[in-house]
């Protein structure tokens, strides 16, 4: 099912002996749009501090009444790496967090092996030479991004600015972020209650980081005559169909 992202913040998070806190904001890999974890305000059970949840250590949320089960304790939770919202979450400090949870590194390189051609001992030198070169990149552009960070980037059509990320909608069994909720009200001002849109992040061309500007392949008017968003309706297959029909782009929910 897809949600608002606004919606999912201040969802309790129950660990295995009791209440940890409540979910503050997300952090998405910006390459594919994919939430890697939750912050965690851990307000009075750990104060003066903020923890990362993989999804990978997420029961089933119950959505009605609005938890995150995590599957550990409070103690493994309260003893977990610390880590400041204020910087960015270096791969060190994923690296970290994936051993103390013993959590799967999604970032880890494919095998070079081919057919046999290397050794193990090769294959783990080019494992760790790729590491490196992608350690070494990143700290100069770092993955991940803070939701809370991104919502507000104005949003700018090939033709000129056409609204800002008012919020992202989620899928709830991949955490793949599938559309930006983009508020369009400042410049479509002459529309009664102005009109929310909602774009792809496939559909962006490219995103100015220090300018917090996304750039999608879409024109003003191309946006402006776009199927209308209604927040209070949930979406379903009908309208994601009728959305990506409009613009002319594949489904995502067909495997080609």
């Amino acid at each position: 099912m897809l949600r608002s992202m606004k919606e999912l913040r201040n969802y309790n998070m129950l660990a295995t002996d009791g209440e940890i806190g409540r979910a503050y904001e997300f952090y998405f890999d910006d390459k594919f749009w994919i939430i890697r974890y939750l912050v965690v305000d851990t307000g009075k059970w750990f104060p003066d501090r903020s923890v990362l949840i993989s999804p990978f250590s997420l029961g089933q949320p119950d959505w009605s009444k609005k938890l995150f089960p995590v599957n550990l304790t409070k103690d493994q939770i309260k003893n977990s790496p610390e880590i400041d919202i204020a910087k960015p979450v270096s791969r060190q400090h994923e690296k970290a967090l994936a051993k103390y949870y013993n959590l799967p590194t999604y970032w880890k390189v494919p095998g070079a092996r081919m057919a046999g051609t290397l050794t193990e001992s090769e294959e783990e030198a080019v494992t760790e030479k790729r590491e490196k070169e992608s350690l070494e990149q990143e700290e100069h552009d770092p993955h991940l991004r803070s939701s809370r960070e991104v919502i507000g980037y104005s949003v700018e059509a090939t033709d000129g600015e056409i609204g800002q990320i008012e919020d992202f909608i989620v899928e709830d069994e991949s955490w793949v972020i599938r559309y930006m909720i983009i508020d369009t009200r400042k410049w479509l001002h002459w529309l009664p209650g102005g009109k929310k849109v909602l774009v792809a992040p496939t559909w962006i061309d490219r995103i100015d980081w220090p300018e917090s500007k996304v750039i999608v392949g879409l024109t003003r008017d191309q946006i402006k005559d776009s199927p209308r968003f209604d927040p209070s309706t949930p979406i379903n297959r009908e309208y994601e169909v009728l959305l990506h029909d409009y613009y002319g782009r594949p489904k995502y929910w067909i495997n080609i």
